[in-house]
């Protein structure tokens, strides 16, 4: 791309990242947080003034717009879908976006006051980034790539497609998404509004991922009740929640944690802890890419909770469990021309495809599901989640062009 669509690109981007869209867990309501709102109607505004048909912004703030065939034959609708809220695992307020041009493939110094330092030792694929334009935060927040990185890439792909229209392409749809971070970004998403015959989630890491297999996932809430009484006359009476909670998670195996395993190995996760000696409530999750091993998992935190209750001889451990989202590749798999398309967009612009399973999930998981298959593409993020996330200008650039050269090629094809 030229180096003004490229301006446009990092611009649109930074702008995007300084918006406060943070969800939360725990709320009904969809989106989570009020603030998602902010950027949700500028993205609508923006699509808007674009020139797209039939944009619009519904009443929990997906927004949706097309950009149509300019071409005569009947051609399938391809979609495109970002996520714009940010994870609420760190702090996404006040997002001071840092731009390193011409990084030298050193460590990065994001905080001088607080020795915040983004180390080539820690996360040593930053050398492979050397002589690119980098993007980090000041430390003290995530930047937001996942990702306002893909929403950046797909607006600025339709923006070209319109000022280039001699680039053949077919209909597009454009899809963003609330509380993707939160599990719920495809819950009230309007497949059937949205038209597409397929999607992809622009919503990967590094340059090249394509994925349209992922975790099945579940989350639990397990709650250990105790009897709380006077810690010195507590014989024969206190019961501590703590020593129940610790008796469960000696029963997990100790080695299927997320720290331990990668590929498409399935872990236990426990992700929070509070309360204290007269109850204890645990969050956990529960992730694995084959079916059986996943529903082996969840069958083993009941086995525990029944075990552990009869050995105290009353009820004092209560699970719930609840299922995410599933494997999109049960839906994918017989349609892999949609992946086919993607790969042959990255060969043709020099891009090494790297095909792999994701170790999450993405909207894409639970749209497969509701009838839209939709597997993912890299937005070139790293570090989600983090103080250390960053992005190159170069890696966006790539995912810009790959939405592109889709377009163009899926007018050749069907």
């Amino acid at each position: 791309m030229e180096s003004n669509w490229n301006k446009k690109l990092l611009e649109r981007f930074i702008g995007y990242t300084k918006v406060y869209t943070t969800s939360e867990p725990d709320v009904d309501e969809i989106p989570s947080t009020e603030r998602q709102w902010d950027l949700a109607r500028y993205l609508k505004n923006e699509l808007e003034e674009l020139g797209l048909e039939d944009v619009s912004i519904d009443d929990h703030a997906y927004v949706m717009g097309y950009l149509p065939s300019n071409q005569e034959k009947e051609l399938p609708t391809i979609g495109f879908i970002a996520h714009f809220d940010t994870s609420p695992d760190f702090n996404g307020e006040n997002v001071n976006p840092q731009i390193w041009e011409n990084y030298d493939g050193k460590d990065v110094v994001l905080n001088k006051t607080e020795n915040i330092i983004l180390k080539v030792s820690e996360f040593p694929e930053l050398e492979g980034y050397k002589g690119e334009t980098l993007i980090t935060t000041d430390g003290t927040t995530l930047l937001g790539a996942d990702d306002k990185a893909g929403i950046a890439e797909i607006v600025t792909a339709i923006e070209y497609l319109i000022a280039n229209p001699d680039i053949p392409r077919p209909r597009i749809a454009v899809g963003f998404t609330p509380d993707e971070e939160v599990g719920k970004g495809a819950h009230l998403f309007d497949v059937e509004k949205f038209g597409a015959d397929w999607a992809y989630t622009m919503d990967g890491s590094s340059v090249g991922e394509l994925e349209y297999e992922n975790f099945n996932a579940a989350g639990a809430k397990v709650t250990f009740k105790g009897k709380m009484v006077h810690p010195g006359y507590a014989k024969g009476k206190m019961v501590n929640a703590l020593h129940i909670y610790r008796k469960f998670g000696d029963m997990l195996p100790a080695n299927e944690v997320p720290e331990s395993t990668s590929g498409v190995e399935g872990f236990f996760h426990q992700m929070g802890l509070n309360g204290g000696v007269d109850e204890l409530n645990l969050d956990l999750i529960i992730r694995d890419h084959d079916e059986n091993k996943f529903e082996e998992r969840k069958k083993l935190l009941l086995d525990i909770t029944k075990k552990i209750n009869e050995e105290i001889g009353e009820e004092r451990v209560f699970i719930e469990i609840k299922d995410q989202y599933f494997n999109m590749k049960q839906h994918i798999k017989d349609k892999m021309y949609i992946v086919d398309l993607a790969e042959e967009a990255m060969k043709e612009l020099n891009i090494k495809p790297l095909i792999k399973p994701i170790r999450g999930g993405t909207d894409g998981a639970q749209l497969s599901y509701k009838g839209l298959p939709c597997p993912n593409i890299f937005a070139g993020g790293q570090n989600f989640h983090s103080r250390f996330e960053y992005v190159t200008l170069e890696s966006m650039e790539k995912a810009t062009e790959v939405i592109i050269k889709m377009a163009e090629l899926a007018t050749n094809k069907f």
